[in-house]
C-alpha cells in the first residue's frame, strides 16, 4: 500500500518536480506543468499520461490503474489506487506523467537518474 508520503517522495524525486496546490488538494509540477495529483480523502492519484500510456499501464494493473471520468480520463488522465498499486508501477506512472510535461532540456536529468 503507498501512502501519500510515498506518493509525494515518489513524485519529488524527480528532477525540479515542486510540490504546489490544485483545487484544495496537492499537485505536483515541474516547470509550472502539471504532471501529477493527489487526492488524500479519496486514497488516489491522478498522472498525466498519454492515451496509449493509461492503455499499457490499465493493462498492466486494471486493479491499480482507471480512466479518470469524461475528456479527460480520454485524453490520458489516470487514476492510481493507491491501495492497490505497488511502489515500482506507480514510479513508472509518474516518470511517464513527468516525461510528458517536462521541457526537454529537463529529459537529460531524468535519464541520468535512471543510469545510476
Amino acid at each position: 500500500m503507498i501512502s501519500d508520503d510515498d506518493y509525494r517522495r515518489l513524485a519529488l524525486a524527480l528532477p525540479k518536480a515542486v510540490e504546489a496546490a490544485h483545487m484544495g488538494h496537492p499537485d505536483f509540477r515541474v516547470d509550472g506543468r502539471i504532471f501529477a495529483t493527489l487526492w488524500p480523502a479519496k486514497r488516489h492519484g491522478v498522472a498525466m499520461l498519454m492515451p496509449e500510456q493509461q492503455e499499457m499501464m490499465m493493462g498492466a494493473r486494471p486493479d491499480a490503474f482507471t480512466s479518470a471520468a469524461g475528456a479527460w480520463g480520454r485524453r490520458g488522465s489516470t487514476v492510481i489506487a493507491l491501495d492497490r498499486v505497488e511502489e515500482d508501477d506507480l514510479r513508472t506512472a509518474l516518470r511517464m506523467a513527468w516525461r510528458n510535461k517536462a521541457p526537454k532540456r529537463l529529459l537529460a536529468e531524468l535519464e541520468l537518474q535512471e543510469d545510476d
